[in-house]
């Protein structure tokens, strides 16, 4: 059974962004999938980094304007387009003055991580899921990559469950190639509560303090692991929960391998007799 619709949700991409593992995978894989046939929606943060004119993003009316309330404050919801020519690939941005405005991603310039990266992270779950849901495209596999997407798996299977672009359809979930040192802010409960996804989340998961937290709720929510970069802690996890897992891939075999994971994991579950959704 094929899963025709696949929705990137990533961290980083180039060349909105410099050239790191993450984001050449953020970039690449989303061309890959197209070139085999498939349907893909690729979002990514608008960092401060990203220059606008030369990339020329533009805001989509249309999709902006509403309100994300968080922990008690209003942030609103810019989205921006811009495309990739050479790869014939559409990227949405996530956009909000007091979260993507700094000139920096995850850390400032002497390597400081910021303080509010799971309120950030929040913020661009929250954002690509309501926009989503205003394009009306439902994804059969939602991959999310890196950090920042980490509460998307958790929203999808409590906050979302019923929405019917997600009711369906399976979430991939990458963790960060890189660790995170940072603490969780002491209102974190507050940041990530959303209709029925709260606090309980993080039962079961050790470190409750740490923002490293934040890949293992991807992990603990996701249908399927893959993995960028080995990490022997966050792959202990995944066994243990009984996730289908993709080991790191070769960069030629990246696009091929987890095009088949995709099916794999969406397959899972559906009636034998379905139809197959070619």
């Amino acid at each position: 059974m094929k899963a025709k619709r696949i929705l990137f949700i990533t961290q980083e991409i180039t060349p909105y962004v410099a050239e790191t593992p993450e984001s050449m995978r953020g970039r690449k894989l989303p061309q890959q999938v197209q070139e085999k046939g498939r349907e893909a929606r690729t979002f990514m943060p608008k960092w401060g980094t990203i220059n606008e004119r030369r990339n020329q993003l533009h805001e989509v009316i249309r999709l902006s304007g509403m309100n994300l309330i968080i922990d008690d404050t209003d942030h609103p919801l810019i989205i921006k387009v811009a495309s990739i020519p050479s790869a014939r690939m559409q990227v949405y941005f996530i956009d909000n003055d007091d979260y993507f405005s700094r000139k920096q991603m995850g850390a400032d310039a002497r390597r400081r991580e910021y303080k509010d990266n799971p309120e950030r992270a929040v913020f661009y779950a929250r954002g690509v899921l309501e926009t989503v849901k205003k394009l009306r495209w439902v994804p059969d596999v939602v991959h999310c990559m890196g950090w920042m997407s980490a509460f998307v798996p958790l929203y999808i299977k409590t906050a979302y469950e019923e929405e019917p672009c997600f009711r369906d359809c399976s979430v991939i979930y990458t963790p960060s190639g890189y660790s995170m040192k940072g603490k969780l802010p002491k209102n974190f409960a507050n940041i990530m509560r959303l209709r029925s996804a709260d606090i309980s989340a993080l039962e079961g998961l050790e470190d409750t303090k740490d923002v490293q937290m934040l890949n293992k709720v991807g992990i603990k929510y996701a249908d399927g692991i893959s993995f960028m970069k080995s990490n022997e802690k966050l792959l202990q996890l995944a066994q243990s929960l009984n996730k289908p897992i993709l080991e790191p891939q070769d960069p030629e075999e990246y696009g091929s391998a987890h095009i088949e994971f995709y099916d794999q994991v969406w397959g899972e579950g559906k009636p034998d007799n379905e139809e197959e959704n070619d």
